[in-house]
This record gives structure tokens, C-alpha cells and sequence, in this order.
């Protein structure tokens, strides 16, 4: 029988049950179960390594988003999160889009850019020249930096120049281009730089400064686009609302910027989930989104001709399943084996899928409800637990203040102390 991502009623169950769930669909063992069980599965020993100065382990809630299908493969999203609603959002957008057949995506080959920077030049049009005229032996020295990298079928790929005017005069620019395969890559990229910069230095009688990967990985694109029927979205007017809400934010980079965290919410949970590197990916995702001048929104919705909603989101993803975290947290080993994927490019398409949903969700709530209304109901479980709350209290607490929509803290405390004067009367 085929496994589903669709777990009916799966947010209702206790914390043990979803696990149980969860493994049953991943295959966990029993050992990777009670990791997930402990409250730090990250020992000292193992946190001293990956860290200087190292003190303390700061946990982040994991979860998991139900619901996708994409490509016509069904997964579990392993999401690391303090935001309520995160989860929440992307599960439910998943179910809409998976009455619509699901999400489609696809991805350019794993290529990353390492940049290596020439000043001081006499000539900078002959120095990009002769950069240009010894591609073939800069290729060739870069590749024998990695000759494993190389038998995987990766490895230095093509190079390129350009001249940039700066305040500190004209400078060559040579860009490295490398596949890494399965590596988010900057480990090889920064020494096959690190290898061909002594060359370049004797080409051109300049002086190379910065040898080094960039983050905005434009030849490792990745792109996500589903169809969502209006009856899943409610309407076809919310299906214009959602359409008129990308278009403010396609114009505008005030709503662009916020947009775009929507959808990153989901991706960079991901991300700290796997032992990715987050900063990266926001990093590459906020250029690309200004790439042409002005910043503007990562995805676009519109209406289509049969009154359904069409989204599609496109943007960098060096994404990686070895190196550093990934191999190292033993969190994050699982949170790649609950996800299942196969190769780097997969990854990143199940990455701009979860982006993708969770843009969606945000502005589902946005042109329907508003989004405080299932947000703040999340939001009211935090505060009852900092005002005091305990237990049944939590719910009673939270569902009190949603009622009244006076959700703050020292409201909650006025709940709590009627409940407690009452439970000792």
C-alpha cells in the first residue's frame, strides 16, 4: 500500500501518537524515536565540536506538516519552529493544493559560483583576456582540488569574467562555476578559489583579494507552481483576493518583504530542522527577489481562465545532504530521514513546494478571515503558558481570551486566578 501524507486528525493526537505516526512512515527505529522523545538529543561532547565556546544546547519545537504531495510522491515535512501557526498554514495549504493535484516543480543542476577578486590592475580589459585565454588550465587546477567531488560527476564546470566599477577603481571579477552534486558546496567552491588565485594573480599582474562562494546561487534555481480549485479556497472571491494580495506585493517592496518571509517561514523551518545553512538560503532568496533593481515577491498568484487560483515560486536553493549539520546533529539525521529525499536538486524542490504552500496559507488568511484570527488562537496557548497556565488550564486559559479577543498576558493571569479560586472553593 502506497504511504500518505495525509494524517486525518493527526493535530488532535497526543505528542507520543504522532511519533508513533511519524516513525511508522519513516521507518525510524526505536533508538532514533527516543531521540526525538528526549528533550536534547544534542550531547555536550557532540555540541563542543560543532561550535566554538560551546555551553548549552537552545532547543527549537519540531514538528510536522502534513498533507503534500509533490511531483506525485507523498512526504512528511519535518519543520523546526517558535512561530505559531507555521505548521499549521502549510498542512492546510497542502491539503487545498493537493485537491488541485498537488505541487510540480523542477530544478536546474546543482551549480554554485565562487568569485575571485582582482584589483590593482594596469589593464583590466587585457587581464580579463588572458583570464579568459587560460580557462582550460584554471578548470583543469580547480578540478584537481576535488578528485572526488569529480568521480560523482561534479566538479568545476565553466568560468567567467566581468569588470566592475567600484569607489576603489575597476576590478576583474573571475566566477568559478561548480557542481557540487549533493553539497551545499561552499567547502570545495572556497578551495578550488582558494587553489586558482595564485594563477590568476600571474596572468594578469594584479592583486586577488576575496577568494570566496557567493549566496546568490542564480544557476541553482528551483521552482514550484500548483493549480488550487476555488472550492478548496472558499470562493472565487477569495481566489481574486489572494490574486490582487500578489500583485501589491509584486509592486510594492514594503508587502514584497513580508511576502516573501511567508514563504520563507516554512522553507527556513525546514531548513534548521535538516542542519541546513538558513542564513544562506535567505541570503540568496532576498537578492534573487531584487535581482533586476527593485525588490519584488519570490511567487506570483493569479486567476486563471476557469476561476482557480495558479501560484508558482521560483528562487536559490543551495541546499545540501552531506557536510557539516547534516551528518553531525543527530536531530537533523533524522529530520532527513522522516523527509526521505534522494539527491540535493529533490530537496530543494520539496523546499520551494513547502515555500509555496506556506505563502499560500498566509494569504488565504490574509484575503478571507485576516490573519489574526487562526494565529492569535495559536499565539493564545503561548501566552496562557506564560501567564502560569498548567495543563487543562492551557486550553481553557487560551480559548478564553480568543473568545474575548483580548489575548495578553495579564489577561490571561485574570483567567488563571478565577480558575484556581474556583478549583479551591
Amino acid at each position: 500500500m502506497a504511504k500518505t501524507s495525509v494524517l486525518s486528525g493527526f493535530y488532535k493526537l497526543p505528542p507520543k501518537e504522532r511519533l508513533a505516526l511519524v516513525a511508522e512512515f519513516s521507518g525510524l527505529t526505536s533508538e532514533e524515536t527516543l531521540l526525538l522523545e528526549q528533550s536534547s538529543a544534542l550531547s555536550p561532547e557532540v555540541g563542543d565540536h560543532m561550535v566554538e565556546n560551546f555551553i548549552g544546547v537552545f532547543p527549537e519545537p519540531l514538528g510536522v506538516a502534513v498533507n503534500f504531495q509533490i511531483n506525485g510522491k507523498d512526504y512528511l515535512i519535518p519543520m523546526a519552529t517558535e512561530e505559531p501557526s507555521v505548521i499549521a498554514a502549510a498542512s492546510y495549504a497542502a491539503k487545498m493544493v493537493r485537491d488541485g493535484g498537488g505541487f510540480q516543480t523542477n530544478s536546474t543542476p546543482p551549480v554554485m559560483i565562487g568569485q575571485i577578486q582582482v584589483a590593482k590592475l594596469n589593464d583590466v580589459d587585457s587581464a580579463q583576456t588572458k583570464v579568459l585565454t587560460a580557462k582550460d588550465e584554471l578548470l583543469k587546477k580547480a578540478n584537481e582540488q576535488d578528485p572526488i567531488l569529480n568521480s560523482y560527476g561534479g566538479g568545476a564546470k565553466d568560468l567567467a569574467t566581468k569588470i566592475i566599477n567600484t569607489t576603489m577603481g575597476s576590478m576583474l571579477i573571475v566566477e568559478l562555476y561548480v557542481d557540487c552534486r549533493d553539497a551545499m558546496g561552499a567547502n570545495a567552491v572556497n578551495t578550488m578559489a582558494e587553489a586558482i588565485a595564485p594563477i590568476i594573480e600571474d596572468l594578469t599582474g594584479g592583486q586577488v583579494y576575496l577568494r570566496i562562494i557567493s549566496n546568490l546561487a542564480t544557476r541553482r534555481l528551483v521552482k514550484a507552481w500548483c493549480v488550487v480549485p476555488k472550492e478548496a479556497l472558499g470562493g472565487e472571491a477569495v481566489v481574486e483576493g489572494i490574486a490582487y494580495a500578489s500583485a501589491f506585493a509584486e509592486a510594492d517592496p514594503y508587502r514584497g518583504a513580508t511576502h516573501n518571509k511567508g514563504a520563507l517561514n516554512g522553507i527556513i523551518a525546514v531548513i534548521l530542522a535538516t542542519g541546513n545553512d538558513h542564513r544562506a538560503i535567505e541570503a540568496g532568496a532576498h537578492a534573487y527577489a531584487a535581482l533586476n533593481g527593485k525588490y519584488t515577491s519570490l511567487s506570483r498568484w493569479i486567476k486563471n481562465s476557469n476561476g482557480d487560483l495558479e501560484g508558482v515560486i521560483e528562487l536559490p536553493m543551495a541546499v545540501g545532504l552531506i557536510g557539516g549539520a547534516v551528518k553531525t546533529h543527530p536531530i537533523a539525521k533524522i529530520a532527513m530521514k522522516i523527509l526521505g529525499v534522494k539527491s540535493a536538486n529533490e530537496f530543494a524542490e520539496v523546499l520551494a513546494a513547502v515555500g509555496l504552500a506556506q505563502n499560500l496559507g498566509a494569504l488565504r488568511a490574509l484575503a478571507s478571515e485576516g490573519i489574526q484570527r487562526g494565529h492569535m488562537s495559536l499565539h493564545a496557548r503561548n501566552i496562557a503558558v506564560t501567564a502560569g497556565a498548567q495543563g487543562n488550564q492551557i486550553d481553557v486559559v487560551a480559548e478564553q481570551m480568543v473568545r474575548d479577543r483580548r489575548i495578553r498576558v495579564d489577561y490571561a493571569k485574570e483567567i488563571l486566578e478565577g480558575l484556581n479560586k474556583k478549583a479551591s472553593s
